[in-house]
């Protein structure tokens, strides 16, 4: 059997959890960011597509 390469997916966060809802903070920290700029790959995942769309507006794709 072949080896796969598996996508990934690279996203930053561009805005800031103040004032959100805690289950959006709650998505954030899911997603491995916690602060603006910082940058974070992760499998390219139905859930992770999931979690993209539920913050997209505190977050930026990169890479995808």
């Amino acid at each position: 059997m072949a080896k796969q390469d598996k996508k990934t997916v690279t996203i930053r966060q561009t805005g800031s959890p103040i004032r959100r809802t805690a289950d959006q903070r709650a998505t954030l920290v899911g997603l491995g960011l916690n602060q603006i700029g910082r940058v974070s790959t992760l499998e390219d995942t139905p859930s992770v597509r999931g979690m993209i769309a539920k913050v997209a507006h505190m977050i930026e794709v990169v890479e995808g």
